[in-house]
């Protein structure tokens, strides 16, 4: 199993971002990849992907720990993947979002395609600083 670690300073309130990642139908604007994603029940997401144009389906089991500070995930369909997303409030009007995937190279090779070795590692760590990036930009628009 493979980690991986970053994180993102948002200009915005924890709680604007909290709710923010809590809005799973908002996944494709920030998500690269997420064609559709839906709730389904309390704490399950679906997502439709259609990573280099092959169709995929990813069921998430997510559940929250430290009031509106942590929110951990992992797959329960489609390739083996967890994580956490971590919101520490810098002041009142700024938050940092500290996100960490763990993931198998070659399941994710085997489902997505793309690099192997340093290469996937270097392409993964690229797209979640992305999807970071989308999700900052968004937060901070309904600010």
């Amino acid at each position: 199993m493979s980690t991986l670690e970053e994180q993102i300073d948002i200009n915005a309130p924890a709680r604007q971002a909290w709710e923010c990642l809590h809005s799973v139908k908002s996944y494709p604007e920030f998500v690269e990849g997420v064609r559709e994603a839906r709730q389904e029940g309390k704490r399950r997401a679906h997502l439709d992907l259609e990573p280099k144009g092959k169709t995929r389906e990813i069921d998430a089991e997510i559940s929250d720990r430290g009031r509106d500070q942590l929110m951990m995930w992992r797959t329960t369909k489609g390739p083996e993947l967890e994580g956490t997303f971590t919101l520490l409030p810098i002041d009142d009007q700024h938050t940092r979002l500290q996100a960490r995937v763990t993931y198998d190279p070659a399941k994710v090779n085997e489902s997505f395609g793309g690099p192997k070795g340093f290469a996937q590692s270097d392409a993964i760590a690229g797209m979640v600083r992305h999807d970071l990036e989308r999700f900052k930009a968004l937060v901070e628009c309904t600010a």
